[in-house]
């Protein structure tokens, strides 16, 4: 079993920043991927970053919108995983969740939330104009 605890939410005004926290407790060696995830209109939940650590390598995954915005990095001896957000627009709006879970060679389907077994209870980000 896997605990995920986030933190790190808030308010911002537009074109501000905030990092998101994500630790792990429990079986930390039983999933090779950490992912945040946040509901999307229609979609669910849509991957919004994720970190991929498999035996091929390790790969950094990012939703279109949030490229050159959001970055995804994690310190292993902390079993953290961090999501720092910058330029946040009233878009980025939503209760961000971090997930674990084993992905496919390549971290393949890295944004599909059936691939991940743990979840977290979420953290709020809130972007006002």
């Amino acid at each position: 079993e896997v605990q995920l605890v986030e933190s790190g939410g808030g308010s911002v005004q537009a074109g501000g920043s905030l990092r998101l926290s994500c630790t792990a407790s429990g079986h930390t060696y039983s999933y090779n991927s950490m992912t945040w995830f946040r509901p999307a209109p229609g979609k669910g939940r849509e991957g919004v970053a994720g970190v991929y650590k498999g035996t091929d390598g390790t790969k950094s995954l990012y939703l279109g919108s949030v490229k050159g915005r959001f970055a995804i990095s994690q310190d292993s001896a902390k079993n953290t995983v961090y999501l720092q957000m910058d330029n946040l627009k009233p878009e980025d709006t939503a209760m961000y969740y971090c997930a674990a879970g084993n992905l496919p060679i390549a971290g393949a389907d890295w944004y599909i939330t059936w691939r991940y077994n743990y979840w977290g209870q979420g953290t709020q980000v809130t972007v006002s104009s």
